[in-house]
């Protein structure tokens, strides 16, 4: 993938050259035209084409930003009820990730979530410990992250 960008880049920059026309205008067309020779070529490249984890990328970050609004208003719901009724606990999360930096993302993308916590991940790196503010299910908690934010961090690096 970092290869197929710097070969856009590299496209770029030539085009930007060979129009003699050093403005952003005609490197981003230089870009789009590298994009377009990418995407033509992209059976000869070994690496798949490098804007599907573009996209990819971007929906992680949509998706982390949809959960961040819905658990913001699951605490204020807990806020403002005059009877706080929480069942608080920690619970080990399986992960199916293999490399550190993708459970590290997990863990802090759980962490910025408000309501939960990363406390620690287990030697062998199959565990994430999570501290949750309010746990009604631990299975039904265990499978909402599994299938949001892992689901989506094994699309980015797959």
């Amino acid at each position: 993938m970092a290869l197929q960008i710097i070969f856009n880049l590299i496209i770029a920059f030539m085009w930007m050259f060979l129009e003699e026309q050093y403005q952003f205008t005609t490197f981003l067309l230089g870009y789009l035209v590298g994009i377009l020779l990418l995407f033509l070529l992209r059976r000869f490249i070994p690496d798949t084409f490098y804007l599907r984890h573009v996209f990819k990328m971007i929906r992680l970050f949509f998706l982390f930003v949809k959960e961040l609004i819905l658990s913001n208003l699951t605490i204020l719901k807990h806020v403002y009820k005059p009877k706080l009724n929480v069942k608080p606990g920690i619970f080990a999360l399986p992960t199916e990730l293999n490399s550190q930096w993708e459970i590290t993302l997990l863990a802090n993308l759980i962490s910025l979530t408000p309501g939960t916590l990363s406390i620690a991940v287990s030697n062998d790196y199959q565990y994430i410990y999570v501290h949750a503010m309010d746990i009604p299910d631990v299975e039904q908690e265990i499978r909402s992250i599994k299938d949001t934010f892992e689901k989506a961090i094994l699309e980015v690096t797959k």
